[in-house]
């Protein structure tokens, strides 16, 4: 008995050690505002845009060339979009008042790993209502409640104990990576961390110190393949804030600058993200944390003739996506599809904790993980898309008047060519509206 004693005692010491020696990765959410995938990631094709940090993250891991958002049903884009990928939930179920709000009941991922034993920090701007925030995280600092500060130099900051906001004179870019960084620095608690830091880069007003707007000439900058004048159609929303920011018909000179500015932002943010890699680096972190970079939509800039994300082309719907980290391939590109509401379970599933009841996105890494045959997305009630193999319907219902267009994206991902006008893709038509009408009719059962 005594010799049976002692082996079990060595086995559960043994145990006790692996566990300790392997414990559960830190996670770092960082999030981008307004940031397309299309050319703004050097190493994921961006060819004019410089972002050695972000090059260096997607190498490191698995960047996922086609992650979109669900849609938008308010002109503030964002706010839905990361209800969703907060929340794991489909654009028809997030609830909350045009999704601003999330409501009690919709597990947030924030939620779900504090419940888990995880130290949850929230940094940035935080689009939701407040008691969700409190909900999610356990602390955090240089919080923004809202959608947007309109002078990056001049906006107000709030602290996780207190309502009453500070004003603050330095870039929002720069202040949340900093409070990122020291977040890092400080941390001695023994439990592993899960840390939110979401900037308000490169959203408009785009302004940033004059030493990255110095980097890009926008004479030498390439005009959008899909650039126009104007849009073709009226698609329900041609007069919202973001189409006004720049003149109508749009004149390409002001186009490039726009761009130049957007660029500019980008190597501005991406500098902070290398701050923050920096910092895991020599906390001894690296290696066991969890990096996941996102996007929560795109941006027209002249693209189809717009400036906005108030539409369902991919400029507006396709963002940038990268898990980095243990258990992660390397230099890997994933092409199949995937919303931005598979960010949570695919966290759960990596780290091996249970998926609530609430989430309805799907693991897209670890083991189990698949990827989607088709996609859905809409804008308010009067854009609707889906979009299946090389495939891609987008309907339109603006005041009674009706415009379709479908595009071959494998030969025309500019979505310049519309095949909705030649009968020989009649057939593919049906077959489009048919399915987009079926998975609308899949995610709305989801609820």
């Amino acid at each position: 008995m005594k010799r049976k004693g002692i082996i079990f005692l060595l086995v559960v010491t043994c145990f006790a050690i692996k566990s300790f020696s392997q414990p559960r990765p830190n996670i770092v959410f960082i999030v981008s505002d307004d940031q397309r995938m299309e050319g703004t990631i050097h190493h994921l094709g961006g060819k004019e845009v410089i972002t050695p940090n972000l090059d260096a993250l997607a190498k490191s891991g698995t960047a996922f060339m086609n992650a979109y958002i669900m849609g938008g049903i308010s002109g503030a884009v964002c706010a839905p979009s990361r209800n969703m990928f907060l929340t794991g939930r489909n654009i028809f179920s997030i609830g909350g008042g045009e999704g601003v709000d999330i409501p009690k009941g919709n597990t947030t991922i924030g939620e779900a790993l504090k419940q888990n034993g995880y130290f949850t920090y929230g940094i940035g701007k935080w689009h939701q209502n407040y008691s969700a925030f409190y909900d999610t995280f356990m602390d955090g600092a240089a919080i923004f409640w809202g959608g947007m500060a309109h002078d990056p130099y001049n906006w107000k900051m709030q602290f996780y104990d207190r309502r009453e906001p500070v004003m603050n004179n330095r870039h929002h870019t720069e202040v949340f990576g900093e409070t990122a960084v020291n977040f890092i620095k400080n941390y001695n608690k023994p439990e592993p961390f899960f840390l939110y830091v979401s900037f308000m880069s490169p959203h408009d007003p785009r302004i940033t110190p004059p030493q990255f707007k110095a980097m890009y000439d926008s004479s030498k900058i390439e005009l959008p393949r899909n650039f126009l004048p104007k849009h073709p159609f009226d698609n329900g929303e041609l007069i919202i804030r973001d189409e006004q920011l720049a003149a109508t018909p749009r004149v390409p000179q002001e186009i490039k600058n726009h761009i130049r500015d957007y660029y500019a932002m980008m190597t501005h943010l991406d500098v902070q993200v290398g701050n923050i890699i920096n910092a895991l680096k020599e906390k001894g972190q690296l290696e066991n944390t969890i990096i996941i970079y996102a996007g929560d939509n795109g941006l027209a800039l002249g693209k189809h003739g717009l400036m906005g994300k108030q539409n369902v082309y991919e400029h507006s719907i396709k963002v940038p996506l990268i898990f980095s980290g243990p258990g992660i391939k390397s230099n890997t590109r994933s092409s199949g599809f995937v919303y931005l509401i598979d960010i949570f379970p695919t966290i759960c599933n990596l780290i091996g904790i249970p998926v609530p009841a609430t989430v309805q996105g799907q693991t897209v890494l670890g083991k189990n993980s698949k990827s989607r045959e088709a996609t859905i997305h809409i804008y308010k009630d009067f854009q609707k898309a889906v979009h299946k193999g090389h495939y891609k319907l987008i309907e339109y219902n603006v005041k009674g008047q009706r415009n379709t267009q479908l595009f071959n994206l494998a030969k025309d991902p500019y979505e310049i060519h519309n095949l909705a006008v030649i009968k020989k893709y009649d057939k593919k038509l049906r077959e489009m509206r048919g399915l987009l009408d079926a998975e609308i009719r899949k995610v709305k059962g989801g609820n």
